[in-house]
Protein backbone atom coordinates (compact mmCIF):
# COMPACT_ATOMS: atom_id res chain seq x y z
CA UNK A 1 0.00 0.00 0.00
CA UNK A 2 1.20 3.52 -0.71
CA UNK A 3 -0.33 6.68 0.63
CA UNK A 4 0.50 10.09 -0.76
CA UNK A 5 1.79 12.11 2.19
CA UNK A 6 2.42 15.81 1.51
CA UNK A 7 5.91 17.16 2.09
CA UNK A 8 7.23 20.27 3.81
CA UNK A 9 10.13 22.08 2.12
CA UNK A 10 12.79 22.88 4.71
CA UNK A 11 15.06 25.93 4.78
CA UNK A 12 17.82 24.03 2.92
CA UNK A 13 15.47 22.92 0.13
CA UNK A 14 15.11 19.34 1.40
CA UNK A 15 11.59 17.92 1.50
CA UNK A 16 10.37 16.01 4.55
CA UNK A 17 7.11 14.03 4.59
CA UNK A 18 4.70 15.96 6.81
CA UNK A 19 3.62 12.76 8.55
CA UNK A 20 6.23 10.25 9.67
CA UNK A 21 6.64 7.27 11.97
CA UNK A 22 8.24 7.48 15.43
CA UNK A 23 9.79 4.57 17.35
CA UNK A 24 10.22 6.09 20.82
CA UNK A 25 9.90 3.39 23.54
CA UNK A 26 9.68 0.58 20.96
CA UNK A 27 12.04 -2.25 22.02
CA UNK A 28 14.72 -3.01 19.44
CA UNK A 29 13.38 -6.54 18.98
CA UNK A 30 9.96 -5.16 17.97
CA UNK A 31 11.22 -2.21 15.96
CA UNK A 32 12.00 -4.04 12.71
CA UNK A 33 8.45 -5.39 12.47
CA UNK A 34 6.90 -2.03 13.42
CA UNK A 35 8.95 -0.09 10.86
CA UNK A 36 8.21 -2.71 8.19
CA UNK A 37 4.47 -2.30 8.90
CA UNK A 38 4.87 1.47 8.65
CA UNK A 39 6.71 1.27 5.33
CA UNK A 40 4.02 -1.09 4.01
CA UNK A 41 1.34 1.40 5.11
CA UNK A 42 2.97 4.21 3.13
CA UNK A 43 5.21 5.97 5.65
CA UNK A 44 8.54 7.09 4.23
CA UNK A 45 9.85 9.16 7.16
CA UNK A 46 11.18 7.21 10.16
CA UNK A 47 12.27 8.97 13.38
CA UNK A 48 14.62 7.27 15.86
CA UNK A 49 17.36 8.37 18.30
CA UNK A 50 20.52 6.97 19.85
CA UNK A 51 18.91 6.86 23.29
CA UNK A 52 15.97 4.78 22.01
CA UNK A 53 18.44 1.89 21.54
CA UNK A 54 16.56 0.71 18.45
CA UNK A 55 18.61 2.13 15.57
CA UNK A 56 19.72 -1.44 14.72
CA UNK A 57 16.08 -2.54 14.46
CA UNK A 58 15.27 0.41 12.21
CA UNK A 59 18.28 -0.38 10.04
CA UNK A 60 17.20 -4.00 9.60
CA UNK A 61 13.78 -2.92 8.36
CA UNK A 62 15.33 -0.44 5.93
CA UNK A 63 17.78 -3.06 4.63
CA UNK A 64 14.97 -5.56 4.06
CA UNK A 65 12.80 -3.03 2.23
CA UNK A 66 12.87 -2.63 -1.54
CA UNK A 67 12.10 1.09 -1.23
CA UNK A 68 14.78 3.24 -2.83
CA UNK A 69 16.96 5.15 -0.36
CA UNK A 70 16.09 8.45 -2.01
CA UNK A 71 12.41 7.95 -1.15
CA UNK A 72 13.16 7.52 2.55
CA UNK A 73 13.72 10.26 5.13
CA UNK A 74 15.57 8.96 8.20
CA UNK A 75 16.01 11.00 11.38
CA UNK A 76 18.16 10.18 14.39
CA UNK A 77 19.38 12.23 17.34
CA UNK A 78 22.50 13.01 19.36
CA UNK A 79 22.10 12.01 23.01
CA UNK A 80 22.90 14.42 25.84
CA UNK A 81 25.90 12.48 27.19
CA UNK A 82 27.53 12.66 23.74
CA UNK A 83 27.47 16.42 23.35
CA UNK A 84 30.65 18.33 22.56
CA UNK A 85 32.50 18.59 19.24
CA UNK A 86 34.53 15.37 19.14
CA UNK A 87 31.97 13.35 21.07
CA UNK A 88 29.26 14.36 18.59
CA UNK A 89 31.29 13.10 15.64
CA UNK A 90 31.94 9.80 17.41
CA UNK A 91 28.29 9.37 18.37
CA UNK A 92 27.16 10.13 14.83
CA UNK A 93 29.46 7.45 13.42
CA UNK A 94 27.95 4.93 15.84
CA UNK A 95 24.39 5.84 14.84
CA UNK A 96 25.21 5.67 11.14
CA UNK A 97 26.74 2.21 11.56
CA UNK A 98 23.77 0.90 13.56
CA UNK A 99 21.36 2.16 10.93
CA UNK A 100 23.50 0.70 8.16
CA UNK A 101 23.23 3.88 6.09
CA UNK A 102 25.65 6.06 4.15
CA UNK A 103 24.03 9.31 5.29
CA UNK A 104 21.29 10.58 7.62
CA UNK A 105 18.51 12.79 6.26
CA UNK A 106 18.02 14.71 9.51
CA UNK A 107 20.31 14.75 12.56
CA UNK A 108 19.05 16.49 15.69
CA UNK A 109 20.57 17.59 18.98
CA UNK A 110 18.12 15.73 21.23
CA UNK A 111 17.98 18.21 24.16
CA UNK A 112 19.75 21.52 24.83
CA UNK A 113 20.76 20.45 28.40
CA UNK A 114 21.58 24.09 29.18
CA UNK A 115 23.61 23.33 32.35
CA UNK A 116 26.13 21.41 30.21
CA UNK A 117 26.24 24.31 27.73
CA UNK A 118 27.72 22.12 24.97
CA UNK A 119 25.03 22.45 22.34
CA UNK A 120 26.92 25.13 20.40
CA UNK A 121 30.00 22.87 20.16
CA UNK A 122 27.78 19.97 19.14
CA UNK A 123 26.20 22.14 16.46
CA UNK A 124 29.63 22.99 15.02
CA UNK A 125 30.25 19.24 14.66
CA UNK A 126 26.89 18.75 12.96
CA UNK A 127 27.69 21.61 10.57
CA UNK A 128 30.86 19.69 9.64
CA UNK A 129 28.82 16.51 9.07
CA UNK A 130 26.57 18.51 6.73
CA UNK A 131 29.55 19.90 4.82
CA UNK A 132 30.97 16.36 4.56
CA UNK A 133 27.69 15.09 3.07
CA UNK A 134 27.01 12.66 5.92
CA UNK A 135 24.02 14.66 7.19
CA UNK A 136 21.61 16.10 4.65
CA UNK A 137 19.70 18.31 7.10
CA UNK A 138 20.66 19.63 10.55
CA UNK A 139 18.16 20.35 13.29
CA UNK A 140 17.49 20.47 16.99
CA UNK A 141 14.94 19.06 19.40
CA UNK A 142 13.36 20.52 22.54
CA UNK A 143 15.06 23.90 22.08
CA UNK A 144 13.32 26.83 23.73
CA UNK A 145 13.46 30.37 22.27
CA UNK A 146 16.49 31.31 24.41
CA UNK A 147 18.38 28.20 23.29
CA UNK A 148 17.66 28.88 19.63
CA UNK A 149 18.74 32.50 19.87
CA UNK A 150 21.97 31.57 21.66
CA UNK A 151 22.74 28.85 19.10
CA UNK A 152 22.26 31.28 16.23
CA UNK A 153 24.80 33.72 17.70
CA UNK A 154 27.60 31.36 16.62
CA UNK A 155 25.96 29.13 13.99
CA UNK A 156 26.61 29.20 10.27
CA UNK A 157 23.54 27.03 9.65
CA UNK A 158 20.05 27.83 10.91
CA UNK A 159 18.41 24.60 12.18
CA UNK A 160 15.94 23.32 9.59
CA UNK A 161 13.72 21.69 12.21
CA UNK A 162 12.98 21.98 15.93
CA UNK A 163 11.25 18.83 17.16
CA UNK A 164 9.26 19.68 20.29
CA UNK A 165 6.48 18.29 22.46
CA UNK A 166 3.36 19.68 20.83
CA UNK A 167 -0.29 18.64 21.00
CA UNK A 168 -3.65 20.30 21.76
CA UNK A 169 -2.77 20.47 25.47
CA UNK A 170 0.61 22.15 24.81
CA UNK A 171 0.44 24.24 21.65
CA UNK A 172 3.73 26.15 21.96
CA UNK A 173 2.45 29.31 20.27
CA UNK A 174 5.45 31.48 21.19
CA UNK A 175 7.92 28.88 19.95
CA UNK A 176 6.00 28.25 16.73
CA UNK A 177 5.92 31.99 16.03
CA UNK A 178 9.71 32.18 16.48
CA UNK A 179 10.14 29.19 14.16
CA UNK A 180 8.08 30.97 11.51
CA UNK A 181 10.20 34.10 11.92
CA UNK A 182 13.50 32.16 11.60
CA UNK A 183 12.44 29.74 8.87
CA UNK A 184 12.55 26.68 11.14
CA UNK A 185 9.99 23.91 10.61
CA UNK A 186 8.01 22.75 13.66
CA UNK A 187 7.95 19.00 14.25
CA UNK A 188 5.69 17.57 16.95
CA UNK A 189 6.67 14.70 19.19
CA UNK A 190 4.04 13.20 21.52
CA UNK A 191 1.49 14.61 19.03
CA UNK A 192 -1.39 12.86 20.83
CA UNK A 193 -0.11 13.73 24.34
CA UNK A 194 0.28 9.98 24.93
CA UNK A 195 -3.51 9.80 24.70
CA UNK A 196 -4.15 12.46 27.35
CA UNK A 197 -6.16 14.71 25.01
CA UNK A 198 -8.11 12.03 23.15
CA UNK A 199 -11.02 12.11 25.61
CA UNK A 200 -11.48 15.90 25.48
CA UNK A 201 -15.10 16.70 24.58
CA UNK A 202 -14.16 19.01 21.71
CA UNK A 203 -12.05 16.29 20.10
CA UNK A 204 -14.51 13.43 20.61
CA UNK A 205 -17.40 15.47 19.20
CA UNK A 206 -15.37 16.51 16.13
CA UNK A 207 -14.35 12.89 15.65
CA UNK A 208 -17.98 11.73 15.80
CA UNK A 209 -18.98 14.40 13.27
CA UNK A 210 -16.35 13.24 10.76
CA UNK A 211 -16.64 9.52 11.47
CA UNK A 212 -12.96 9.48 12.46
CA UNK A 213 -11.09 8.49 15.61
CA UNK A 214 -10.00 11.17 18.11
CA UNK A 215 -6.37 10.40 17.19
CA UNK A 216 -7.10 11.02 13.51
CA UNK A 217 -8.71 14.36 14.37
CA UNK A 218 -5.67 15.47 16.40
CA UNK A 219 -3.26 14.43 13.66
CA UNK A 220 -5.39 16.29 11.12
CA UNK A 221 -5.24 19.39 13.37
CA UNK A 222 -1.42 19.20 13.36
CA UNK A 223 -1.30 18.89 9.58
CA UNK A 224 -3.58 21.88 9.04
CA UNK A 225 -1.42 23.96 11.40
CA UNK A 226 1.56 23.11 9.19
CA UNK A 227 3.32 20.94 11.77
CA UNK A 228 5.40 17.90 10.85
CA UNK A 229 4.11 15.04 12.99
CA UNK A 230 5.51 11.61 13.98
CA UNK A 231 2.91 9.42 15.71
CA UNK A 232 4.14 6.15 17.19
CA UNK A 233 2.41 2.78 17.32
CA UNK A 234 3.37 -0.89 17.14
CA UNK A 235 -0.14 -2.04 16.16
CA UNK A 236 -0.55 -2.46 12.38
CA UNK A 237 -4.19 -1.30 12.44
CA UNK A 238 -3.25 1.86 14.38
CA UNK A 239 -0.23 2.43 12.14
CA UNK A 240 -2.61 2.39 9.17
CA UNK A 241 -5.21 4.55 10.90
CA UNK A 242 -2.65 7.24 11.78
CA UNK A 243 -1.70 7.77 8.13
CA UNK A 244 -5.34 7.79 6.96
CA UNK A 245 -5.82 11.49 7.71
CA UNK A 246 -5.78 13.05 4.26
CA UNK A 247 -9.36 12.39 3.18
CA UNK A 248 -11.08 14.95 5.40
CA UNK A 249 -10.51 18.48 6.71
CA UNK A 250 -11.36 20.36 9.88
CA UNK A 251 -13.38 23.57 9.63
CA UNK A 252 -12.15 26.89 11.03
CA UNK A 253 -14.58 26.47 13.95
CA UNK A 254 -13.23 22.99 14.67
CA UNK A 255 -9.64 24.25 14.56
CA UNK A 256 -10.63 27.03 16.98
CA UNK A 257 -12.30 24.54 19.35
CA UNK A 258 -9.06 22.54 19.51
CA UNK A 259 -7.00 25.72 19.93
CA UNK A 260 -9.01 26.40 23.10
CA UNK A 261 -7.66 23.17 24.68
CA UNK A 262 -4.16 24.60 25.27
CA UNK A 263 -3.36 24.19 28.97
CA UNK A 264 0.41 23.88 29.37
CA UNK A 265 0.17 20.10 29.61
CA UNK A 266 3.65 18.56 29.40
CA UNK A 267 3.91 14.77 29.13
CA UNK A 268 7.72 14.91 28.94
CA UNK A 269 10.55 16.82 30.63
CA UNK A 270 10.94 20.59 30.69
CA UNK A 271 13.76 21.55 28.29
CA UNK A 272 14.88 24.37 30.61
CA UNK A 273 15.60 21.99 33.47
CA UNK A 274 16.48 18.63 31.87
CA UNK A 275 20.24 18.25 32.16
Amino acid sequence: MTTSVPTITLNNGARIPQLGFGVFQVPDAETTEAVTSALDAGYRSIDTAAIYANEVGVGKALAASDIERGELFITTKLWNADQGYDATLTAFDASLAKLGLEYIDLYLIHWPTPARDLYRESWKAIEKLVSDGLVRTAGVSNFQPAHLRRLLESASLVPAVNQIELHPGLQQNELRALHAELGIATEAWSPLAQGAVLGDDAITSIAAHHGKSPAQVVLRWHLQLGNIVIPKSVTPTRIGENIDVFGFALTDDEMAAIAALDRGLRTGPDPDTLN
